[in-house]
């Protein structure tokens, strides 16, 4: 139980500005076991979206609060994943073959496609919160932030580390296995049954689904991945998670 109750901080620490962890020991084995928890760490997430979202309800109109929540999940996970988001996009738009591209993505300036990115995206996640059902807003503020990180497990036990010389995402990359895997879906599926019911098992299929063409893609384009692109698939995931609950719930008499 203190192992996990560790690992669990340890996840919470490199997916939050929060000083969770500080006297837990860390090493690049211990760093992997504790993406098992990524998942929790989204959900925990989630929850302080909704509580933020019930405290500010009365205060503002939806579109400013809807705005307020996505701003507040970057401010507590240090736009960390954005990051990723920005240098995957100059590095795929600028590259002309996998180490062009790695090289890009390693460059600390942001190219015009990254800034391309990075508005789209946002305004994309904005759109898509604010249109959510109102029945649905406070399961779409938990399981988005979940589905993200969940993503990121799944990538990085998938897929090998595509940076040769190693990298800060390797620590993570390497040490991630079967365990890890199923625990992080395992929670992500039992959440969203949990908040949407039979189309919670539609929900996570889709994801699953998202999630395969992903491993495929940087298989295939980059040999795997990086922390860049862990953290773009991330951001990118939510986008696509509340896309789906509009899909699944947004439509006439559903």
């Amino acid at each position: 139980m203190k192992k996990a109750w560790e690992e669990l901080r340890l996840a919470g620490a490199f997916l939050t500005i929060l000083p969770v962890a500080d006297k837990v020991p860390c090493d690049p084995p211990r760093l992997g076991r504790s993406m098992a928890f990524s998942t929790a760490i989204g959900l925990l997430l989630g929850l302080g979206l909704v509580l933020l979202d019930q405290v500010l309800g009365a205060i503002f109109p939806r579109p400013v609060l809807d705005a307020l929540l996505i701003l507040s999940l970057i401010g507590v996970t240090g736009g960390l994943h954005l990051d990723g988001v920005a240098d995957l996009a100059d590095g795929l738009a600028g590259g002309k073959d996998r180490e062009g591209i790695l090289r890009i993505m390693k460059d600390s300036r942001v190219g015009a496609m990254g800034v391309i990115a990075l508005v789209m995206l946002l305004l994309l996640k904005f759109l898509a919160l604010n249109s959510v059902p109102a029945g649905q807003k406070t399961a779409a503020l938990i399981c988005m932030p979940a589905a993200g990180r969940w993503m990121q497990v799944v990538l990085a036990f998938a897929c090998a580390y595509a940076r040769p010389e190693g990298g800060t995402g390797g620590a993570f990359v390497e040490h991630v296995g079967r365990r890890e895997a199923l625990f992080a879906s395992s929670t992500l599926l039992l959440a969203l049954l949990l908040l949407f019911g039979g189309k919670g098992l539609a929900l996570f299929l889709l994801l699953a689904l998202a999630a395969w063409a992903a491993i495929v893609y940087f298989r295939r384009r980059l040999g795997g991945v990086t922390g860049d692109v862990l953290g773009a698939a991330t951001e990118r995931t939510e986008v696509f998670t509340l896309l789906l609950v509009l899909a699944l719930f947004a439509r006439p008499g559903v």
